[in-house]
């Protein structure tokens, strides 16, 4: 396989620039999920029943907390991804480390969030607002907890196999995902989040 050294490594082949072009094919397909989801929640967000509004369980604090984490996330794997093509497989693999562990602190208070929520009689059953919500923060986690195992399968291979056209290629499109899950995260938090506070 004939490797341009011209590209960044992530690029170098034919074939590693045809992974790229399908997996934004499948970013349009998980944009065309989330908008779906987001389309129920407008629909549903004042269909409260005898159950609180968003206003009456969202806190802010722990919504900011959680958004500061996931913009550094952001953050440091886009360092890793310079690691990466400057060659140097530690502090890549450090900056993906740091990513995966903000991660898992993103996903440790939205897991206590919904326990809180659940805790005050707001559960996925109590309205189709709270329906909605809860599938839309769910669906979000899910991925988030899917990525976490992935970033770790990713770093497995670079510690064992060494940053090459294919390792690379690898990581460069779990960064694209990662970045999805935050402009994902900056919608809810904007649409979501603050509308219901100041609503």
């Amino acid at each position: 396989m004939k490797i341009d050294s011209s590209l960044p490594l992530e690029y170098s082949t034919e074939e590693n620039r045809l992974k790229i072009f399908g997996f934004w094919i499948f970013l349009g397909a998980e944009i065309a999920l989330f908008a779906t989801l987001f389309t129920v929640y407008f629909v549903l967000e004042n269909r409260t029943g005898s159950g609180p509004t968003g206003a009456e369980i969202f806190e802010l604090t722990p919504v900011l907390l959680e958004t500061f984490i996931l913009l550094t996330s952001s953050f440091t794997i886009g360092l890793g991804v310079h690691a990466m093509r400057l060659g140097n497989k530690k502090a890549m693999m450090s900056f993906y480390i740091i990513t995966l562990i903000l991660g898992l602190a993103f996903l440790s208070i939205e897991i206590f969030e919904f326990f809180t929520y659940v805790s005050h009689g707001a559960t996925i059953t109590t309205s189709a607002f709270l329906s909605a919500l809860m599938t839309l923060l769910g669906t979000h986690g899910a991925h988030v907890t899917f990525g976490l195992f992935w970033g770790i399968a990713i770093l497995i291979q670079v510690a064992k196999r060494g940053l090459n056209d294919k390792t690379a290629n690898k990581a460069f499109i779990f960064s694209l995902y990662w970045h999805f899950l935050d402009v994902v995260w900056i919608f809810i938090f904007s649409f979501v989040y603050l509308k219901g506070l100041i609503s």
